[in-house]
């Protein structure tokens, strides 16, 4: 029998997040509601696994589990889950537990499924510092946030259509109002940009004091990520970026954050300064 792994605890989270998935989209098919309490006992499941999962990783690692790809995945998919479990039920808002859990099952198994992502785990990659970790939790934990944001802006789009092509039917009666969507974005979206800021606040402590630390691509990514979602945020304010266009925005926005996960893990592979010992490959 083979040994249970760190990994083996991630399937099955993925597993759950798939079931939840399938749910929603049978109900959907089905034009009925699922029951948002077995979607919540669903996603609560897998992200109990992913979080022992998570955990084991740590231990191997000697911290927080974020050294390569597969890791930084992995813990945008938590984050995403965590947010959902944490404040989901105050929104009412029953498809937002499918999204999520289409969120993180394809987060997850992608993951799972790229070998290349997690071809060597590097340990101590934090050197001890909390305040990096915590700077680099507080900005994963952000992206996570910003999933959230684009699965609700998505929803936004699909409203707006059916608003637009005068269609009532199917999916769109499962649907909040456009006002509601729109004030349930502006808070993800308020709190991701806070998150974020409050990471490069945290991170900045350390930076300052050890400037020859710093990855300038891992920095650059990071700022930018956070520039991006702060113009947004200023634009959606000054009522400047509404509608579909702030819709469509928001979903761009999130996939030009998760690219920017592969190159600054690259970055910090290549950098000296981030050089730390690896312990061997799955």
């Amino acid at each position: 029998m083979p040994p249970i792994t760190d990994r083996t605890w991630l399937w099955l989270a993925a597993a759950c997040y798939l079931a939840g998935a399938a749910l929603g989209t049978l109900s959907l098919l089905r034009e009925r509601r699922h029951s948002r309490a077995v979607m919540y006992f669903i996603l609560a499941a897998g992200y109990a696994f992913q979080t022992f999962g998570l955990y084991l990783r740590g231990v191997a690692v000697k911290g927080c589990p974020l050294g390569n790809t597969f890791e930084l995945v992995q813990f945008t998919a938590w984050s995403a889950a965590t947010l959902y479990l944490v404040v989901g039920p105050a929104f009412r808002l029953s498809l937002l537990g499918y999204g999520t859990a289409l969120l993180s099952a394809g987060l997850s198994v992608t993951a799972l499924l790229v070998p290349a992502w997690d071809a060597a785990k590097r340990i101590h990659i934090f050197g001890g510092n909390a305040w990096i970790e915590l700077h680099a939790a507080l900005a994963l934990f952000s992206y996570g946030v910003f999933g959230l944001l684009a699965l609700v802006a998505g929803m936004y789009w699909i409203r707006d259509h059916g608003l637009r092509s005068k269609q009532v039917g199917g999916a769109y009666v499962f649907l909040p109002s456009i006002r509601d969507l729109d004030q349930i974005g502006l808070r993800l979206l308020a709190a991701g940009v806070a998150l974020l800021a409050a990471s490069l606040a945290v991170g900045s402590v350390w930076w300052l004091r050890e400037p020859s630390t710093v990855n300038l691509v891992k920095l650059l990514a990071t700022v930018g990520v956070f520039v991006a979602y702060s113009l947004a945020l200023a634009l959606r304010l000054t009522r400047r970026l509404v509608g579909r266009r702030w819709a469509v925005a928001c979903a761009l926005l999130f996939v030009a954050a998760l690219l920017s996960i592969v190159p600054v893990d690259s970055s910090r592979h290549a950098s000296p300064a981030a050089a730390t010992p690896e312990v061997a490959s799955r």
